[in-house]
C-alpha cells in the first residue's frame, strides 16, 4: 500500500534531536496536521540543502511522506520574511515551542493557532518591546482556549455567576475564574476579563487580544504562568528558568 505523501505544508520547526552522524529528527508544527515528527536523513551534512534551513521560528513548506509515528522529510523550502531573532526575542521564540511541545498532542490539527504562531513569531522578529510582551499573553490566552483549558472569562467557573464590573477575580489553576482573595496576589477587575472574553470571539482575536492584554500586562502574567505551569505539569518552564538565570548574571 502506497504511502501518503504531503506537499507544501506551511510548518515551524518546534525542535530537533540528532538521530545519528548525519540524520536529525524533527518535531514541527504544520497547518494542517498538528504537530508531527519528521526524521531528516542527511540534514548535519555540510552538503545537504536542509541544513540551512531547518531553523526554529523560520517559515518553510514542507514535503514528507510515511504513516508511522515518525514520518519521512521529502522537501523543505524557507518562505522568507525575517532573519533569525537573538537574545531575548530568540529566548521568547524558544518559550512558545516549548509550550506547543508540552500542551499540543500529536497529529491533532490546529489550524487557527498555527496562524496566531504565525503572527507571533513576525512580532518577536520584528520588536523588543511592550507589544512582544503583549503577544506572549495573547497567545498564551489563545492556546489554552484552543485546546479546551481557558475556561469562558465572563462568569466565575464554579457558580456560574456573572462577573461585577467592579469586583476583583483570579484566575487559579483547577478553581478557575473565582472571586479574589486578600491571598490572591495578582487580580483582574470584572470588566477586564470581560473585555478579554470579547477579545477571544472576535473575527481576529490575536489582535484583538493582544490590544486587551496590553491594558493588563502586569496583573495577567503570573495568573498565565501559574497556569500555564500546572497544565504543562513543570515547576518553571526550561525557556523561563533560562531567562532568569541570564538575568540573573
Amino acid at each position: 500500500m502506497a504511502t501518503k505523501r504531503i506537499s507544501d505544508e506551511p510548518a515551524y520547526v518546534l525542535h530537533r534531536y540528532d538521530w545519528s552522524e548525519s540524520s536529525l529528527i524533527l518535531e514541527v508544527f504544520t497547518r494542517h496536521h498538528g504537530r508531527i515528527a519528521l526524521v531528516a536523513k542527511g540534514a548535519k551534512r555540510p552538503s545537504s540543502s536542509f541544513r540551512p534551513i531547518l531553523l526554529p521560528l523560520q517559515p518553510l513548506h514542507l514535503a514528507f511522506g510515511g504513516d508511522g509515528e515518525i514520518r519521512s522529510l521529502k522537501g523543505a523550502e524557507w518562505q522568507g520574511g525575517h532573519i533569525m531573532p537573538s537574545g531575548e526575542a530568540l529566548l521568547s521564540g524558544y518559550y512558545l515551542n516549548e509550550l506547543l511541545l508540552l500542551l499540543l498532542a500529536r497529529d491533532d490539527p490546529h489550524p487557527g493557532l498555527f496562524d496566531v504562531y504565525a503572527n507571533v513569531v513576525q512580532v518577536i522578529a520584528s520588536d523588543h518591546g511592550e507589544v512582544l510582551q503583549s503577544a506572549l499573553r495573547a497567545f498564551e490566552l489563545l492556546l489554552l482556549r484552543e485546546i479546551g483549558l481557558l475556561p469562558l472569562l465572563d462568569a466565575q467557573t464554579m457558580t456560574l455567576r456573572s462577573l461585577d464590573a467592579q469586583a476583583q477575580y483570579s484566575l487559579v489553576p483547577e478553581g478557575g475564574l473565582r472571586q479574589a482573595s486578600s491571598a490572591d496576589r495578582s487580580s483582574l477587575n470584572g470588566a477586564q476579563w470581560l473585555a478579554l472574553q470579547e477579545s477571544l470571539t472576535t473575527a481576529a482575536p490575536f489582535t484583538a487580544t493582544l490590544r486587551a492584554c496590553s491594558q493588563v500586562m502586569a496583573e495577567l502574567k503570573p495568573q498565565l504562568r501559574m497556569l500555564l505551569n500546572y497544565h504543562c505539569g513543570v515547576g518553571t518552564l526550561r525557556t523561563r528558568q533560562m531567562m532568569m538565570d541570564l538575568q540573573s548574571l
